[in-house]
């Protein structure tokens, strides 16, 4: 497939932090299919599996976890990658790594850590991502981290926009590394970021109904979700309700899809470079005026109903109380860390805080309730409410 003119090119990369002789021992291919490759094997990607999405600890196999939303979201931004003429590589490489820093217990963890953090610089899962991929995980012999391409990292850092004030993690890593911080991100990594907007905002509408916290009819007070529905029991009268549940998603999703390719196409005319993605002041891929009233709309509905439903604000209290007294309590004893873990460390502040909280940010949900039950002598209460 040829890209268009503003496309990201592997062939005129910037190129890798540690530089690499290219050579086809592990196969023809280009830098950003490598860079997708590299985040696919690693060790932090597989700990996604173990990590929450929305529901913590679920119990039921079919709730969504980081490693599934991922999978998910790359899915939908391969598909807009392809209609709009940009590197589908990079773009799905960038939808796969983009939740690589999240913690343990999802939000509830990281607003922990923030605490935990606060007086040693504070902690943000986006810049820990970057921190995760180019220094922690570390699996070659020549360089740290997974020394992924430039525009690799420059979108993962900035696929939420320009980032005018980094914290401590971004900073050390730009410092060592520039990666632009105050212009716009490529169109990969701003449909990478749309594509996770699009992929929670409905696939939180299945697992949220499953899960009991929200009910449909709830739901269908939204009047362009009820039109959606009413459409869908007009083709398929007498179906059961969990079915056209689904393939109300579906509908949800494709239509958030076209109108966002649309409207692309529209704001990229006279765009005819990746500089001129850069230096547009803006960011290029977006919904219509209508359709993002519609998804703002959607999301309100979703943090009164499922994010801030009082089971799943008492959960993450618990969940949150875990990580605290994990932090608290390698903190005051850093013998109680893994031997590795316990050798790295150093005496210095905040180097010291910033190390362990490293570790707890790596840890699965279940990784971090048996290490709480090692430390504590008990298992912690009511961790999982679905």
């Amino acid at each position: 497939m040829s890209c268009a003119p503003y496309a990201a090119d592997p062939a005129l990369s910037r190129g890798r932090e540690f530089p690499q002789e290219r050579n086809g021992m592990r196969g023809p291919r280009s830098a950003f299919q490598r860079d997708r490759d590299r985040i696919i094997h690693s060790i932090a990607f597989r700990r996604l599996a173990g990590k929450t999405q929305v529901f913590i600890a679920p119990d039921g196999d079919h709730y969504r976890v980081r490693l599934t939303h991922s999978l998910e979201v790359a899915q939908i931004g391969r598909v807009i990658a392809r209609a709009l003429a940009v590197n589908e590589d990079l773009t799905e490489a960038l939808c796969l790594a983009h939740d690589i820093g999240h913690p343990p217990f999802g939000h509830a963890g990281e607003d922990a850590l923030k605490q935990a953090l606060k007086e040693f610089g504070g902690w943000d899962h986006n810049e820990h991502s970057l921190r995760t991929l180019m220094r922690l995980d570390s699996p070659y012999c020549s360089h740290p981290g997974l020394n992924l391409s430039w525009e690799m990292l420059e979108g993962l850092a900035k696929h939420n926009g320009p980032v005018r004030h980094p914290r401590w993690a971004l900073q050390e890593l730009d410092a060592a590394y520039p990666l632009d911080l105050a212009s716009h991100a490529s169109l990969e990594a701003q449909i990478a970021a749309l594509s996770d907007d699009i992929a929670y905002d409905n696939h939180d509408i299945d697992d949220g109904v499953r899960s009991g916290f929200l009910l449909l009819d709830d739901l269908l007070t939204l009047d362009f979700v009820a039109d959606r529905w009413r459409a869908i029991e007009q083709r398929f009268p007498g179906q059961d309700r969990p079915i056209l549940l689904r393939e109300l998603v579906r509908d949800q999703i494709g239509w958030m899809v076209n109108d966002l390719i649309e409207n692309t196409r529209a704001n990229l005319v006279g765009i005819t470079s990746m500089a001129d993605v850069a230096g547009a002041g803006r960011a290029l891929v977006g919904f219509s005026p209508d359709v993002a009233a519609c998804e703002r709309q959607l999301k309100r509905f979703l943090y009164q109903r499922l994010y801030h439903h009082p089971e799943q604000l008492g959960t993450a209290q618990r969940a949150n109380h875990v990580i605290a007294r994990l932090f608290a309590a390698y903190h005051g004893d850093p013998a109680l860390l893994p031997d590795g873990w316990a050798r790295e460390l150093g005496n210095e502040e905040p180097q010291r805080a910033r190390r362990i909280g490293d570790f707890i940010a790596g840890m699965t949900d279940r990784y971090a309730i048996a290490r709480y039950r090692e430390l504590f002598g008990s298992t912690p209460d009511g961790l999982s409410n679905v």
